[in-house]
């Protein structure tokens, strides 16, 4: 496609802003609201494969269920030409695996903001019934404002659809990012993306990711069954709080972590609080000022070993004060996911089945009297 060619006489296409292996992404123009927005454009000869364009059209239709600040809006979707498109909001700025490439690890403060506003992002498509199953640096973008933004959700699976006993033999996802159960071809959930979160928070902590392997079914074995490096041998300015919170969202067993990304996001303000992190961090503020003697300990503290009895996977912090701030944060958090109204709605149904039992009874024996 050149610049200045009109898409379907509304959208004149301005630049090239990335391709992937299905589509293109251009900013263009929306001539009819003269605002700037991103084109996706399948490529050709997918436009053709009824498939991929069901694939294409589903992406569009998950997106656009959703409307959260931390979620690229869709804004169209159309035919034009032979080929299938959707239109965006246009993101101006970069992508997470741009500022890492760039800057080779991200400030705690800015990272810490960066992934609060990922868990909001994801947490709201968790709580519409839909899991991303492709969480990677490239589907953040972050405008120069550091505000961060969800794209792409050509993978999404809705909760309804899964079951949790499916296997498939084609692992959907992205090898260096997935969750060890989307690497044996097991069931994604919610918990499925806190581990992509995982990686990605490891990734711009330390500026290189925790597994690294030269073929996609190395990368999948390594899921399922390494241990993750102590991210504070990487880098020794993270808190130990924030090391053992992304080894526990980097557990092999779904039932590990947290259930969605909101409870993730919840327990990570809980620890910024706890580490000296008192307010939101922003561009504008002073990066020194999120810094305390708390997040300063030294690295002999907190070193990281294998668990020698059992031979598990499993890592274990030396630090029994990094393992119980982890768990009672945790604890409390799930105490307050309890879903109060089901409970109580449950209660009351009870209740008024059971008042019915005495009222039958009556009826039964004025029908039918016990005989004397």
């Amino acid at each position: 496609m050149t610049e200045q060619e009109i898409l379907n006489n509304r959208y004149r296409i301005d630049e090239r802003l990335g391709s992937g292996g299905m589509a293109m992404v251009y900013r263009a123009h929306d001539l009819m609201l003269e605002r700037n927005v991103a084109v996706k454009i399948l490529r050709r000869n997918f436009s053709r494969d009824p498939e991929f364009r069901r694939r294409f059209q589903k992406e569009a239709q998950a997106a656009a269920k959703l409307s959260h600040p931390n979620i690229v809006t869709v804004h169209d979707f159309g035919y034009d030409e032979n080929r299938l498109f959707m239109v965006m909001e246009y993101v101006p700025g970069s992508d997470l695996k741009t500022m890492v490439k760039q800057q080779g690890r991200i400030e705690l403060y800015e990272a810490l903001g960066l992934m609060l506003q990922a868990c909001a992002g994801i947490g709201n498509a968790h709580q519409a019934g839909l899991v991303h199953c492709d969480i990677k640096p490239q589907n953040l973008l972050v405008t120069p404002e550091k505000q961060l933004k969800v794209v792409d959700f050509g993978i999404a699976r809705a909760l309804a659809s899964i079951s949790p006993d499916e296997k498939s033999d084609v692992v959907w996802g992205s090898p260096k990012y997935f969750s060890p159960e989307q690497a044996s071809g097991r069931a994604p959930s919610p918990a499925s993306d806190v581990y992509s979160l995982g990686v990605v928070f490891f990734e711009i902590l330390t500026g290189q990711l925790p597994f690294i392997a030269n073929s996609s079914d190395e990368l999948a074995r390594m899921h399922r069954d390494v241990p993750p490096p102590s991210p504070r041998k990487l880098n020794p300015l993270i808190p130990v709080e924030i090391e053992g919170f992304i080894l526990q969202v980097l557990s092999k067993e779904p039932s590990n972590r947290y259930r969605n990304a909101n409870q993730m996001g919840r327990v990570l303000r809980v620890l910024m609080q706890q580490i000296g992190i008192s307010s939101y961090p922003t561009l504008t503020q002073d990066p020194n000022m999120f810094l305390s003697q708390k997040a300063t300990i030294t690295e002999s503290e907190t070193t990281l070993t294998h668990t020698p009895a059992s031979g598990s996977p499993l890592v274990k912090p030396r630090s029994k004060k990094q393992l119980k701030v982890i768990r009672n944060t945790s604890h409390n958090l799930a105490r307050k996911d309890f879903d109060w109204v089901t409970w109580t709605l449950a209660l009351i149904t009870l209740i008024a089945v059971g008042g019915l039992i005495p009222f039958w009874l009556w009826v039964y024996y004025i029908v039918y009297p016990p005989i004397k």
